[in-house]
């Protein structure tokens, strides 16, 4: 059994994931799980009681949320390696400062075979779906309409900040390194309000957030990979769209309008990992934009692979000038975010400006 612990300093996580990618080799692929043990992979919960099921060297193992029903998900925990039976019987021995427990594990699997309940002893644990794990995009229940919360935003002004910042200088991050990909969800209707809110595909950032990100970029090609860009610059009118269309209890996951985004001074990007090899998205934790306790930077759960992947583009970004928002895996601050004042500059007003 191991223990767990979600570090609020990340120095210790640092070490590790340093370790953890100079480790991997060049163009690693990811080894085959069995099908049988990824659709298992989620979150169990019963009465206040939650656990996941996870992957770790093509074995199956229970994470255990040692934090209780009140507490941040997962922020304690332990973990403990299940024993093979049979066909969706599993073997659970606890070993822990109290004592020493056993018991039979049953899994129930739904028609494709995704793992739907775990059976212990008397006891039934519920899997709990987010819309990623199916294949689908995570969408929230907007408090208004697209049209009401453009009107609102549109009336609205950005709120004034105090002290000196600094001129801006965008620039179009593609324009540095034509290899970094973009697939940026808020000129689509994929994301999580299901609606187009950029008028085009772009990603600007201040230029030095932009030349870190290329050179994060041009480290992440020694293992195979390269950067994938889902957002950077934000308009604020968009930013006050999010916040007012996303109920009270998700509002974690979208910055406040009165205080205004890291995004929309140019300081912040959203981004994940593509193959080289095959120019195909990597298999992430969890979604983009996933409102949920999969999307922790520090989340146990998922397959070592998604782990690994995740540690290795949260070292190299730390190490250019990043941090980590710790609730969202794939959003990172740039150092110097807070010189840069809060802009509403459309894309074709940048675009403009840049051929001009």
């Amino acid at each position: 059994m191991k223990y767990g612990l979600r570090l609020k300093g990340r120095l210790v996580l640092t070490i590790l994931a340093i370790l953890l990618a100079v480790a991997l080799p060049v163009n690693a692929a990811p080894p085959d799980i069995p099908p049988a043990i990824k659709q298992l992979i989620g979150l169990y919960e019963a009465e206040g009681t939650r656990f996941l099921l996870r992957e770790n060297d093509g074995r199956v193992e229970m994470v255990y949320d040692l934090g209780g029903e009140d507490g941040p998900a997962f922020s304690v925990y332990a973990v403990y390696p299940l024993q093979t039976v049979a066909d969706n019987e599993y073997q659970l021995n606890i070993v822990s400062p109290l004592g020493q427990a056993s018991g039979r594990i049953s899994i129930g699997r739904d028609a494709a075979g995704y793992g739907t309940a775990c059976l212990i002893g008397s006891n039934t644990y519920s899997r709990r779906f987010f819309g990623p794990e199916l294949g689908q995009t995570y969408r929230i229940e907007a408090q208004y309409s697209v049209n009401e919360l453009r009107q609102m935003a549109v009336a609205a002004s950005p709120p004034r900040l105090q002290g000196e910042l600094v001129t801006p200088d965008l620039v179009n991050v593609a324009a540095l390194d034509p290899t970094i990909r973009l697939d940026i969800r808020y000129a689509t209707t994929n994301n999580f309000m299901g609606a187009a809110f950029y008028d085009r595909p772009r990603a600007f950032l201040q230029r030095p957030a932009a030349e870190a990100l290329v050179r994060v970029h041009k480290k992440l090609t020694l293992h195979g990979y390269g950067i994938l860009i889902h957002d950077a610059y934000r308009p604020w009118t968009v930013t006050k769209m999010f916040w007012d269309a996303t109920p009270a209890a998700q509002k974690i996951f979208v910055a406040d309008p009165e205080k205004g985004s890291r995004h929309n001074r140019g300081g912040a990007v959203d981004v994940s990992l593509y193959e080289l090899a095959t120019g195909q998205p990597a298999e992430m934790i969890s979604g983009y934009d996933e409102f949920s306790l999969r999307a922790h930077a520090e989340y146990p759960g998922g397959t070592a692979h998604q782990r690994r992947l995740r540690e290795i583009l949260g070292i190299y970004m730390l190490s250019e000038g990043f941090s980590v928002y710790e609730e969202e895996w794939w959003h990172y601050d740039y150092r110097d975010w807070q010189i840069y004042p809060l802009m509403n500059i459309s894309f074709a007003e940048l675009d403009a400006a840049a051929n001009k």
